[in-house]
């Protein structure tokens, strides 16, 4: 396993990070402690999930299920970094949801709870919130950071502008801020790039991508349909998109089988040696699938792949970050 700091913290996770959001309604208590066991057998060490994950309203179901893993001992809880989730609706009451400074206690004792553990190390926002001020949020944040319950502060699914606001919030209070940022980003869907990316690079924060395989679109949907395995990318939003992209899709899977590498593997290397992405995040729904999930980080792109991979999945504007990629 390879590892790398979290942003500009002295924090070492590993180059990929588990996605928990499957524990629960597609993968059972058992089989997520399996794969949890496995991703330590292979070093992975960077776990995440949410509070709202399990899709029951105000249940936790997942972070329980991580909770109850940790409760077997045997070292689990010190060897892996934990990272949550605040914002989403805990229950029909409107102060159970959002980045209320009573919200963000309230929840991060639920979580401790669930998860069974004294500390969360990173406890990131799920999203931002237009009616909370920064100084009312921060106030909160220090507090848990003073308590002991949170060691690090992240954000997910922020704009640029929202991570420059955030920071400057918080050096008026000479706090240490956002470690992180966790964003879509994937090879169909690179606006992050343009902002949010080398905002975050600028300010020290490391990014984490969720949806790395965009639902499954670059994992080999096309080869695993003719070979009628079960294909996650197969339906819902993720079928229209290939309806609408079949051609690249098609393009892109041959210039996989060309490399020698399965397509997932070629995604994830791609996002691996991106400017400030420190792991993009893997969610397994079995073990096999975590243990294929590792052959990305013996992937190297050259130059001619990485610009036949731009011609396939074109950045945004020009490319880069703006204001380049959309003006002179």
């Amino acid at each position: 396993m390879e590892y790398t700091n979290l942003g500009r913290t002295g924090l070492s996770v590993s180059r990929l990070c588990l996605g928990t959001m499957n524990f629960g309604p597609q993968t059972s208590e058992p089989d997520s402690y399996a794969i949890m066991d496995r991703a330590l057998e292979h070093g992975l060490n960077f776990f995440d999930t949410a509070n709202v994950y399990g899709w029951q309203t105000g249940e936790g179901v997942t972070e329980q299920i991580i909770g109850r893993w940790f409760a077997q001992g045997g070292g689990r809880r010190d060897k892996v970094v934990l990272a949550t989730k605040v914002y989403g609706k805990m229950s029909d009451w409107p102060n159970d949801q959002g980045l209320s400074a009573r919200h963000i206690v309230r929840a991060c004792e639920d979580s401790l709870r669930r998860l069974q553990t004294d500390t969360i190390d990173l406890y990131q926002m799920h999203h931002i919130s237009r009616s909370t001020p920064w100084e009312e949020i921060w106030q909160a944040m220090e507090t848990l950071v003073a308590q002991g319950k949170v060691l690090y502060v992240g954000s997910s699914n922020f704009a640029g502008w929202h991570l420059a606001v955030a920071q400057e919030a918080a050096g008026r209070r000479n706090f240490l801020g956002l470690v992180s940022e966790q964003c879509i980003y994937n090879l169909m869907t690179r606006h992050v790039e343009l902002e949010v990316v080398p905002a975050a690079q600028h300010l020290g924060m490391g990014i984490i991508p969720w949806s790395p395989l965009h639902g499954g679109l670059l994992a080999g949907v096309l080869r695993k349909m003719t070979e009628g395995g079960a294909v996650r990318g197969a339906g819902g939003r993720s079928a229209d998109a290939l309806t609408e992209h079949r051609a690249t899709i098609e393009a892109y899977e041959q210039l996989c089988a060309d490399l020698g590498h399965d397509p997932a593997d070629v995604a994830l290397g791609w996002l691996l040696a991106r400017p400030g992405v420190t792991a993009p995040i893997i969610g397994p729904r079995t073990v096999e699938q975590l243990d294929r999930s590792l052959g990305a980080l013996a992937v190297r792109l050259d130059e001619a792949t990485a610009d036949r991979l731009d011609e396939l999945f074109p950045p945004v504007g020009n490319g880069g970050p703006g204001p380049e990629a959309w003006a002179w």
